[in-house]
């Protein structure tokens, strides 16, 4: 792990002038404190978080300092509070404990533990209050970002981290994100939500490791949706809103050492329609950054080849410009913060009732998406939607190993049970009842049973009614005022024990069907199915190729079952790729009960190809 210092140094004039990126032998003096991080030269193995070794030091106008933490072994990761009087931190007072979050009062330095051994929980925020219709007070809460739920991210790396929340004494500690991989950088909203980067790897992900962006959720973790334009580099991290509605943010199209990359926003009022760039590729690599109080930011910058350590400054987003404010050589100084008193953000009611174990989803209609003003989903072409639930990898396997990927789509491939199928109704809506607290995917069938559109990874809370207006559709739409024909049904239970969670593999349920229907005119393809210890040999790799894992519209193996391209207008290439049909009376023909199992099988993972 990294060593690393938490520093508090003094925020600059609100005159600026532009500067170029250079070592700062006198820093401009302050108006108000700044917390900063600061990661200790060399790095050896650093990583974007940062890690063990850290202190926090006062910074004075006049340049002198003093530790802050002089009983803790690391210290990192600071969030202001309200007044300004208190910050929340990540620590360790040993070198063998797991990280925790502390509070310290910024005048005498007495110092408070909120959590005790949640895991390693790291990059606290406030929250704003919070209240239920049934408590006598509302109540202040932490969020915090933790390993504790002890799973491997969906590539195989791991641990992955998670959103939680718990009282400022510490007590009722919740989990509020169940993305599959990993949710981290969170900030709080105006409006008392949280903003935060989510990895996302699902079939809709842009290549092996698919894209980090940027959603929101409530301080309870219900209504997790996207929030920023999706729009630019594949990765979107350290968010930060301004005081005069920007929202900023690292945008990079890969991960660095540091987590570095260039700078972007949209508008907070419309964050789905404005992305833009901020910073050109000249201009260095940006880190953390944090607003001011005149509507600017402060900011982490350093070279990008890497001849100097990072500097903090303050950046401009109208002009562009980005003036140099403190920097130590020895250094890389990040995660700058202001120290001054802000408007609370608004409190947040909760309707979450964790004895009820179920939520309900309901859509309005799976024809409103991103396909407007096309034909290329009719009415009643979607015929139902199924509910698919992931089962991510523990962070030690038996063996210690890491998950294995999928020699084709370098990515393993996350096991997935069916809970159910619902009718979507004519008007398109569906409702349906599922398990609380569990990463799910949804993907709208059609008559043949095939995947049209999948969603990525969604959950409900428990006792929480979840909705949406459509199948990707334009998030800055109002729908129709109408009322959905599923929702005037009761929801469909699709929430069976574990026990009958449905799951669909190769040699199991798929040898046997290849063994007597497919043999008999392919040769052998399966290799040893059926036997006691079954094995992948080289025909079932020749198999694999012509399967694309989530999808089995776009699938060779498909068309050649169906005896016909499945793929659909939004699949691009594929609908022009040529297909060879099973000869007519060449063998027995599958059953439609045979053929929905491939099809099933693809659009669950194609498990077994890894």
């Amino acid at each position: 792990m990294n060593r690393i210092a938490l520093l508090i140094v003094l925020a600059v004039s609100p005159v600026w002038a532009a500067a170029p990126l250079s070592r700062v032998d006198s820093p401009l003096r302050v108006d108000f404190p700044l917390l900063v991080t600061q990661l200790p030269v060399p790095t050896g193995n650093a990583r974007s978080i940062p890690g063990d070794g850290a202190r926090i030091i006062l910074v004075a106008p006049d340049g002198s300092s003093r530790v802050l933490t002089e009983g803790f072994h690391s210290a990192a990761d600071p969030d202001v509070g309200f007044d300004g009087t208190k910050f929340l931190f990540a620590g360790k007072r040993s070198a063998t404990d797991t990280w925790n979050i502390f509070e310290m009062s910024m005048g005498d330095g007495q110092v408070r533990q909120v959590t005790c051994d949640e895991g390693n929980c790291r990059s606290p925020v406030y929250q704003s209050t919070l209240y239920t219709l049934d408590s006598p007070e509302p109540w202040y809460q932490v969020s915090f970002v933790s390993d504790a739920a002890q799973t491997r991210n969906d590539d195989g790396s791991g641990p992955a981290v998670h959103l939680y929340s718990c009282k400022l004494d510490g007590s009722v500690v919740r989990r509020l994100t169940y993305n599959i991989s990993s949710d981290f950088d969170p900030v709080l909203m105006a409006d008392g939500r949280l903003l935060f980067s989510s990895w996302q790897r699902s079939t809709l992900a842009r290549g092996p490791r698919g894209r980090i962006r940027l959603f929101g959720v409530n301080l309870d973790g219900t209504d997790y949706a996207l929030f920023a334009d999706p729009a630019g580099p594949a990765i979107h991290r350290m968010p930060c809103i301004t005081r005069s509605g920007l929202l900023v943010f690292i945008a990079a199209d890969q991960i660095l050492w540091d987590g570095a990359g260039s700078l972007a926003s949209v508008s907070y009022r419309r964050p789905l329609r404005s992305f833009r760039m901020l910073s050109e590729p000249g201009d260095g690599l940006f880190h953390s950054p944090s607003p001011l109080p005149d509507g600017a930011v402060v900011v982490a910058r350093r070279p990008a080849d890497g001849t100097e350590t990072h500097a903090v400054g303050r950046f401009d987003p109208a002009t562009g410009q980005w003036q140099a404010v403190f920097d130590d050589p020895n250094w890389h100084d990040i995660q700058p913060r202001s120290v001054c008193r802000r408007e609370p953000a608004d409190g947040r009611s909760s309707v979450v009732n964790e004895e009820k174990p179920n939520g309900k989803l309901y859509c309005l209609n799976v024809y409103e998406s991103d396909f407007a003003g096309s034909d290329w989903l009719p009415p009643s072409s979607v015929k139902r939607v199924r509910v698919m639930e992931g089962i991510p990898a523990a962070f030690e396997t038996a063996d210690g190993a890491s998950p294995k990927a999928s020699a084709e789509n370098k990515r393993p491939l996350v096991p997935r049970r069916i809970l159910g199928e619902a009718d979507v109704s004519e008007d398109g809506s569906f409702h349906v009842e599922v398990p609380a607290n569990t990463p799910l995917e949804l993907q709208t069938l059609d008559a043949d049973g095939m995947a049209l559109r999948t969603c990525g990874w969604i959950w409900v809370k428990n006792h929480e009614n979840r909705g949406c207006i459509g199948c990707h559709e334009d998030g800055e739409l109002s729908p129709d005022n109408r009322f959905a024909d599923a929702l005037s049904l009761a929801a469909v239970p699709l929430a069976p024990p574990e026990s009958q969670r449905r799951t669909v593999d190769f040699r199991r349920d798929l040898g046997p069907i290849i063994q007597t229907k497919c043999v008999p005119c392919h040769g052998e393809i399966a290799g040893a199915v059926g036997q006691a210890e079954p094995r992948l040999d080289g025909n079932l790799q020749v198999l694999a190729r012509y399967v694309q894992p989530g999808q089995a519209r776009t699938s060779p193996l498909i068309w050649h079952i169906f005896g016909r391209n499945t793929s659909r207008p939004w699949d691009g290439a594929a609908t022009e790729k040529p297909f060879k049909p099973i000869p007519s009376g060449s063998c027995e023909p599958l059953s439609s009960q045979q053929r929905r199992m491939f099809v099933e099988w693809i659009d669950l993972g194609a498990s077994g190809l890894e």
